[in-house]
């Protein structure tokens, strides 16, 4: 039941365990709590961060849940292995307002596909995966909603509205096709990929003056952070960024510890008017 993604991230983290077993002499079936905890540290001293730390111990733990369960082991080594603790807070490099306001001035000019590209990631939130999945035949009308339906992480259908800039960036990007990718490479012949998405928004980037090393996530956490900034409910935000925890949403929370925000001043505004 796990995304191409998570199966390509959990095979190199085993390659990764596997191979460092080997240079130490040690067999996969027969290493002690101790050794896995080793590889942590190892992977610590290479200069990994805490959160990569955390998840190939995850994904070694996992491996031998499952050896464990299949019978293969009489237990599991891993079971109480010690893993880093990951700060909580988001470390993405996002964009600011004006930033974002400069980075969608600057897909304007460039219009076609590249205008669509970042409206869907800005404007929307997307993954960089279901804007690139987005197919003309998801594109609809809904109580005057112009809305697209996309493929959420464990297979969810989606159906998002889009504001009308994006709704406009997108009839310019598909034109007179009726079928097939929104967003597709230079020549037209296959649909856009991750890699050259990534080029085109470190371009826009490039081209606004942006000073800072974004990539398709960074405008998902921009998203993220300008809605929380224009006061969207947290539960809304999490809708639209289709997290499964609310704690998630709140890490791209930058002002969460503001005073102006605090809701004693809410509270008070609002008891004071049954006072009267």
């Amino acid at each position: 039941g796990y995304g191409d993604a998570t199966r390509l991230a959990d095979a190199l983290d085993l390659r990764q365990w596997i191979r460092w077993c080997d240079e130490h002499e040690l067999r996969v079936f027969e290493v002690r709590r101790a050794h896995i905890e080793l590889f942590g540290r190892s992977l610590e001293a290479d200069g990994k961060a805490s959160a990569t730390v955390a998840r190939r111990l995850s994904t070694v733990a996992g491996f031998y849940r499952y050896c464990f369960e299949e019978e293969l082991l009489s237990r599991s080594p891993a079971a109480h292995v010690r893993r880093p603790r990951v700060d909580y807070e988001s470390k993405v490099s996002g964009l600011d307002r004006n930033e974002l306001g400069m980075f969608l001035v600057q897909a304007g000019l460039c219009g076609g596909r590249d205008h669509a590209l970042a409206c869907l990631l800005a404007l929307n939130g997307l993954r960089i995966s279901e804007a690139l999945n987005a197919d003309i035949e998801h594109l609809g009308l809904e109580r005057g909603h112009r809305t697209l339906v996309i493929t959420r992480k464990g297979g969810k259908l989606v159906t998002i509205p889009l504001a009308p800039r994006t709704a406009r960036a997108i009839d310019l990007c598909v034109g007179e096709r009726e079928t097939g990718p929104i967003l597709l490479n230079h020549d037209g012949s296959r649909r856009l990929d991750r890699h050259a998405a990534t080029r085109i928004v470190k371009r826009l980037a490039k081209s606004g003056g942006i000073d800072k090393n974004i990539s398709p996530h960074s405008l998902r956490h921009s998203f993220i952070t300008a809605a929380l900034d224009a006061g969207v409910a947290l539960r809304d935000v999490q809708e639209a960024a289709s997290h499964a925890d609310p704690r998630t949403t709140m890490r791209y929370d930058r002002a969460r510890q503001s005073l102006d925000r605090h809701a004693t001043y809410i509270v008070a505004t609002y008891l004071a008017g049954a006072s009267r």
